[in-house]
């Protein structure tokens, strides 16, 4: 069987890093999809190579904007050969209690965290459908399933990206292409670990479990989820919170 060829959006962030190194694992080909304006491209790449990383496509582009993704996908093609695996991971968040949130913060977080999904998909699940095999991991938030005051429109973009899922997953499940949601709390990653001792401990008084969810747990659900036994499930939102929540 050839080696097949995952791109991850955001890969660069604490969450993307985790994914890259399990599907690198994994033997998959990567394309590691960023945005332009992220200037630590070469500390990432040495972080990657110590890590036993290597041969990583690196594509720049807002996912925001469906002519970078059309871009991106068509570089990552024609380095690293046809997208079996897509992870819609990149996101970002714009806090603001709805009194005050402004216009431009709902837009971007909508345009980034769930219009993306439309932007990325569309390149690449057609020709999945055709090659009879593919896998479409979307990254939700235990917020988008449970809400979450001062993020309504992050809640409302996660939400979604449930939604978008499901619908998405029936259109595809006789195609031999899944579509599956995971749905993260909080995550030990970097832009995490930096929050104030006090505040950060306050959070995790709140986890059942008493911990961070480890970047590594996220990278190995997505690493079952690209698998070949994982073929039977799809439209699902596997929920990875330490007791947060249950849906």
């Amino acid at each position: 069987m050839a080696t097949r060829t995952a791109l991850v959006t955001g890969a660069m962030g604490g969450l993307g890093t985790a994914i890259c190194k399990a599907f690198a694992k994994d033997g998959y080909k990567l394309v590691a999809a960023y945005h332009p304006d992220y200037d630590n491209k070469d500390e990432w790449l040495k972080e990657m190579a110590a890590a036993g990383v290597s041969g990583i496509v690196c594509v720049a582009g807002d996912v925001s904007k469906i002519e970078d993704c059309q871009r991106m996908v068509a570089e990552g093609e024609a380095a690293a050969g046809p997208i079996d695996i897509l992870v819609n991971n990149a996101g970002i968040t714009r806090d603001k209690f709805f009194a005050k949130m402004e216009k431009d913060q709902w837009d971007a977080v909508i345009n980034t965290n769930l219009s993306s999904l439309f932007n990325m998909t569309k390149q690449v699940s057609p020709k999945m459908a055709e090659r009879g095999w593919g896998r479409i991991i979307n990254i939700s938030s235990v917020n988008g399933v449970k809400g979450q005051a001062g993020q309504a429109n992050y809640s409302a973009a996660k939400a979604g990206v449930i939604g978008f899922t499901k619908a998405l997953a029936q259109e595809l499940a006789a195609k031999g292409v899944t579509v599956n949601a995971v749905a993260p709390g909080y995550v030990a990653t970097k832009m995490v670990m930096a929050i104030r001792e006090d505040i950060l401990k306050g959070i995790v008084d709140t986890i059942p479990m008493k911990r961070l969810c480890k970047p590594e747990e996220i990278g190995g659900l997505c690493s079952y989820l690209a698998s070949d036994v994982a073929a039977y499930m799809t439209g699902a939102t596997l929920n990875i919170n330490g007791g947060l929540h249950f849906a």
